[in-house]
């Protein structure tokens, strides 16, 4: 026999075809012929399944599960120009949908997700998101530290995408008393009857409900969320809506539909461009303030280019346009440098300490809290 049937398999990989064709003429290693097809055929389909995902990902969409007209198109194509990477955006309409959405499927499906701060620890929890590599892009270590404080696993798992307030939008040339608190809003003049356009979800509407009476929007306490619950229902002929207005030509708020809403302080300011006559208040009793978070999936067979757009939109100059197309403020400080001064001189994107001082950022309620808090709310809806 040929020396040993290890050596001739090493010859076999290092010489290719080669070792091959040298077993192959050696009359007392025939019977190793056999082996070898079967060998090589393995390995080549061992390959082929290593190589197959990458490729299927290199030619695959990149996912990005995301609220609309949050993403300028300008830039996703762009992007694809630079890279080659097209973009696919999947929208949600709620965080409560975007949760259920997860929920389904175990996270999978997306590559990249937008997440509301309140919930990454509970993505983490659950899995569903990918650590963000070490040493961080060049193009994100100039964030402001404050916005990767405030919820801390973001430092690992999380680039902040824009930050702003819940407040309320209403028409000024309609609604008689200028809403400026979350009073005006659940307690309501009788004028504005079956006016109001509340959001489809249960933790904003109750968080500033508990606002309006006083209480932190992230109370726990049972007679307070008890008495927010009963100022909800008392509310309720008031309410038009429970949807979040349309930011385009046919919103309610600009057909008159709806006198008052509860909103994003960007999205009040895209609809201000076809109406000056929506104001946008941030409440005296202070309101929500929210930062949105950029994340890759753990399932995501895409993740490098994930990764790629993280980068790109954390480019100052590409940061910038961005912001100024969502109209919010961008977490990237080198990004102020090339905002206009209109831009960065708007309290309505950039509060001051004084309007956010009473304001609070959303921290996760407890599962079953918010189980009954969800469904009381769906009760009032439905």
């Amino acid at each position: 026999m040929c020396r040993s049937f290890y050596a001739l398999t090493t010859l076999a990989l290092c010489y290719g075809f080669g070792g091959y064709i040298f077993i192959a003429r050696c009359e007392r290693c025939k019977f190793l012929m056999a082996y070898f097809k079967v060998f090589f055929s393995l390995l080549l389909l061992h390959f082929c399944g290593y190589l197959s995902p990458l490729l299927a990902a290199e030619n695959e969409p990149l996912v990005f599960l995301n609220w609309a007209d949050y993403m300028d198109p300008e830039l996703l194509q762009e992007f694809q120009q630079q890279t080659g990477i097209e973009v696919k955006e999947v929208y949600y309409a709620s965080d409560e949908a975007r949760d259920e959405l997860l929920a389904s499927n175990q996270g999978k499906g997306y590559d990249l997700m937008l997440v509301s701060g309140f919930m990454l620890e509970s993505y983490v929890g659950q899995g569903w998101l990918s650590p963000l590599p070490k040493p961080l892009p060049a193009s994100m270590k100039t964030i402001d530290p404050r916005w990767l404080e405030v919820f801390p696993v973001a430092r690992s798992y999380a680039a902040p995408y824009f930050w702003g307030t819940l407040g309320i939008a209403y028409r000024s040339d309609l609604v008689i008393t200028p809403m400026t608190s979350w009073k005006h809003f659940f307690e309501p003049d009788k004028s504005i009857s079956g006016k109001l356009t509340l959001m489809d979800s249960g933790r904003e509407v109750v968080g500033m409900a508990l606002k309006s009476l006083g209480y932190s929007a992230n109370s726990t306490d049972g007679q307070a969320l008890n008495e927010a619950l009963v100022l909800m229902h008392d509310q309720g002929p008031s309410v038009g809506s429970y949807s979040y207005v349309d930011l385009d030509e046919t919103s309610s708020l600009l057909s008159g539909e709806t006198w008052a809403a509860m909103m994003y302080s960007g999205d009040a300011l895209m609809l201000q461009e076809h109406n000056d006559n929506i104001e946008y208040v941030l409440p005296s009793e202070g309101g929500n303030i929210w930062v949105d978070y950029l994340t890759i999936s753990a399932s995501s067979t895409n993740k490098d280019a994930a990764l790629q757009l993280i980068e790109f939109l954390n480019q100052p100059k590409i940061a910038a346009r961005l912001a100024e197309y969502v109209y919010c403020a961008p977490p990237n400080l080198a990004a102020h440098q090339y905002l206009s001064e209109e831009f960065l001189g708007d309290e309505t994107i950039f509060p001051n300490a004084t309007a956010l001082a009473s304001s609070e950022f959303f921290n996760q309620m407890p599962p079953r809290l918010l189980r009954r808090l969800t469904k009381s709310f769906q009760q009032l809806v439905d």
